[in-house]
């Protein structure tokens, strides 16, 4: 953890509480959120339904902004999305009269790069997820984890600062989520991205994550950050990670107010 602590911190959120109304009145999704995430770190944010998880995300990719209280990313105020911070969502969000190469492209060309160059790299990113040969299939064509390696290309390609995931795998099968796992993993250690990983599964959190952020439910506050000091590379049925979640979990249950609902 003394090494983390010494990398640059690319993202601060202080104070930070965020509301909706509604017809049913006010509805405090977050509340006084303080969060830094550094560097190359993986940080997993987990919590109930109704814990704001997809909300702090938001705000972190700018597409929200805050009540109250202030989110910076790279020394600067967020104000709105940046390319050096790519969200991928649960659903993939792609294009699906295009190709997946073409998926790729797309934002390349929006920044401004050459057809030939946009091209190879798309290439490059496909091949690094495990798509080469899928260059010009259609989204139709694609099993669900075939497009969420699209989309995790897609993003990569633009080479940011910050990859946002919002419970990418959540509707994937248990297979393809474990291998969707194992290659996240090596993409964020040959990269150095940071990566802030939202998921409802305690489990998970543990697998892929530095450290595990404990959102509790109704509003969303900071209940806890855990560092994860199990050794990598990790494995979800692990004696010591299933323990080390266990304990997660229960921290996770709501006994205050009665909600007795598990996550993950």
């Amino acid at each position: 953890m003394t090494a983390v602590l010494e990398r640059e911190r690319v993202l601060h959120v202080h104070g930070v509480s965020r509301r909706y109304g509604g017809r049913r009145g006010l509805t405090v999704a977050l509340t006084d959120i303080d969060l830094d995430v550094r560097q190359g770190e993986f940080v997993c944010v987990v919590g109930p339904s109704g814990s704001g998880k997809s909300t702090l995300l938001d705000l972190l990719a700018g597409h929200q902004a805050p009540d109250d209280g202030h989110v910076w990313a790279h020394g600067e105020r967020v104000t709105g999305p940046d390319p050096r911070r790519m969200v991928v969502f649960q659903e993939h969000a792609l294009f699906p009269w295009l190709t997946a190469r073409q998926n790729v492209e797309f934002g390349l060309r929006e920044a401004g790069m050459g057809r030939r160059e946009r091209r190879a790299v798309a290439e490059e990113w496909l091949g690094r997820v495990r798509l080469a040969g899928f260059e010009d299939a259609h989204v139709h064509e694609l099993s669900g984890g075939m497009r969420q390696r699209v989309s995790i290309a897609r993003a990569l390609a633009l080479e940011p600062d910050v990859l946002l995931m919002d419970e990418p795998f959540a509707a994937l099968d248990a297979q393809t989520r474990d291998v969707l796992h194992a290659e996240l993993q090596a993409l964020w250690q040959s990269t150095a991205t940071t990566v802030v990983f939202i998921t409802h599964n305690v489990r998970e959190a543990v697998l892929l994550g530095d450290r595990v952020v404990l959102l509790s439910p109704h509003p969303g506050r900071v209940r806890r950050t855990v560092d994860v000091t199990l050794p990598r590379p990790r494995h979800m049925e692990d004696d010591g990670l299933v323990q080390f979640a266990a304990g997660l979990l229960h921290e996770l249950t709501d006994t205050e107010t009665g909600d007795g609902r598990a996550v993950g």
